[in-house]
């Protein structure tokens, strides 16, 4: 039998999935130290409401209040083998490129890795800023406080860098990626690792929940919201067509209610596309879901009470 990979350049020889690094990673800074300085108006920001990687940036700017600083334009949740496309209904305002891979070929003609979103695009250099999620997180967090609307938000503490640090990297290699790499394996074993891997920090972090309200304490930082959009994409997405189904987050008693109270905090339920989300992968992953078929389930009420204000005053 032949196993199809979904990325094959991203495969290695034992069947496991191999994420290739971000290409571009300039950086907008505030004090005018790169070549770009931040202004309001200069950047956009193109994003799929699919993608979890985006959707921290989308979190970014809302809870910052960049809205009017910096564009946003949504890709279509179908990708096929050219990749992210514009949607009718949300055409590409700026270039009136049909498939996104137009601004990295404007960027680097000669281009020919995968293309990812999101992309921090510069309007007046016509060219990509940055394609790394990380850097344009960082980059939303502090760099464009003179036009934020919020910009007394401070996800980023900096008495708290350096355990931030470390567990978003914990989080990163073995759930935001771990569904990934259990997902997009080819063999049993790679998958079975990575699978085992993304329970035993769901296990750790549900604990690590349970007399606290968020990671660091009272009010959420930049971790929560980087493990929010792989928890909100779990139940829908990752725990069927992903195989990481030992357990659902519902099953979790304080990691349920977590993601209930991240979801309820004002602007972000907006930033949650399920519509978009389960179409993107089923349906696109084809080696995965061959049928294409997009399941209909599960329900999901996440507005209901989260119970979690008692933990308010906990410290870290």
């Amino acid at each position: 039998m032949t196993v199809k990979a979904q990325f094959p350049h991203e495969q290695t020889g034992d069947g496991s999935f191999q994420r290739q690094d971000d290409a571009f990673r300039d950086w907008v800074k505030a004090d005018g130290t790169s070549a770009y300085p931040a202004e309001a108006g200069r950047y956009h920001l193109y994003v799929s409401l699919a993608c979890p990687w985006a959707h921290r940036t989308i979190i970014a700017r809302q809870l910052k209040g960049l809205d009017d600083a910096i564009g946003m334009t949504v890709v279509d949740p179908i990708r096929d083998e050219r990749g992210w496309r514009f949607m009718a209904a949300e055409p590409d305002p700026l270039n009136g490129w049909a498939f996104l891979s137009e601004a990295y070929f404007a960027t680097d003609p000669g281009y020919r890795a995968r293309v990812t979103v999101p992309i921090l695009w510069d309007k007046r250099l016509r060219r990509i800023v940055s394609n790394s999620d990380d850097d344009i997180l960082r980059m939303f967090e502090s760099e464009f406080d003179a036009f934020a609307g919020n910009p007394q938000l401070d996800l980023y503490p900096r008495e708290l860098r350096a355990e931030i640090d470390e567990l978003n990297d914990l989080l990163y290699e073995t759930f935001n990626n771990g569904v990934y790499r259990a997902g997009f394996a080819t063999a049993q074993i790679p998958y079975e690792r990575a699978a085992r891997r993304v329970f035993e920090t769901l296990d750790a972090m549900d604990a690590r929940l349970k007399n606290r309200r968020y990671l660091f304490g009272s009010r959420p930082l930049e971790s929560d919201w980087r493990f929010f959009v792989t928890l909100v994409r779990f139940d829908p997405v990752y725990y069927g067509h992903f195989k990481c189904n030992l357990r659902r987050i519902v099953d979790y008693p304080n990691l349920s209610g977590y993601l209930r109270d991240l979801y309820q905090i004002d602007g972000i339920a907006q930033t949650v596309n399920f519509d978009h989300i389960k179409r993107h992968y089923y349906f696109t992953h084809d080696d995965i879901n061959p049928t294409r078929i997009v399941p209909i389930g599960p329900l999901m009420d996440l507005a209901a009470p989260h119970g979690r204000e008692r933990l308010a005053s906990q410290a870290t």
